[in-house]
């Protein structure tokens, strides 16, 4: 009975990650998801630690032992992502987070690109365990723009 309640909550998020990622991929940010799905990225936000990307870099220059976890998918990874991130695309977080962090005490800085499927990511992290996961509450353009380190 579990595991049917967890493979439906599984299915739903799944469709509303895909939807979330349909909008943002076609530039419409998050203002062009329904409402329904913006609803659900605003109470996982209002319930996780958050981050400026200023936050994230200094951490990063002091060389905190940190992840650095990019929830975009593969093909926007490849073509640019934070200095040092790993990545594990949003719709596949839940598979492979445990092989990739195996570590549930890490801290683990969460970025997408418009901050709106790592609020989701950020928030099953949490769920699944993983205590110091914190949201880049930036865009992946707003940390370019910033002349922060990008590998391409």
């Amino acid at each position: 009975m579990r595991e049917k309640m967890l493979i439906g909550f599984l299915s739903v998020l799944i469709v509303a990650v895909f939807a979330a990622g349909s909008a943002l991929a076609e530039g419409k940010g998050i203002s062009g998801l329904p409402p329904a799905v913006k609803e659900m990225i605003d109470k996982a936000k209002a319930s996780i630690p958050k981050v400026s990307a200023a936050e994230v870099k200094a951490a990063m220059d002091k060389n905190e032992k940190a992840f650095f976890l990019d929830v975009r998918d593969g093909e926007e990874f490849s073509a640019g992502h934070v200095l040092g991130a790993i990545n594990i695309s949003r719709g596949t977080l839940e598979l492979h987070v445990f092989g990739k962090i195996p570590d549930q005490s890490a801290k683990i800085y969460v970025y997408c690109k418009a901050s709106a499927r790592s609020a989701l990511a950020t928030k099953t992290l949490h769920e699944l365990g993983y205590k110091n996961a914190v949201l880049m509450d930036a865009s992946f353009e707003e940390w370019m723009n910033a002349g922060y380190p990008v590998v391409r």
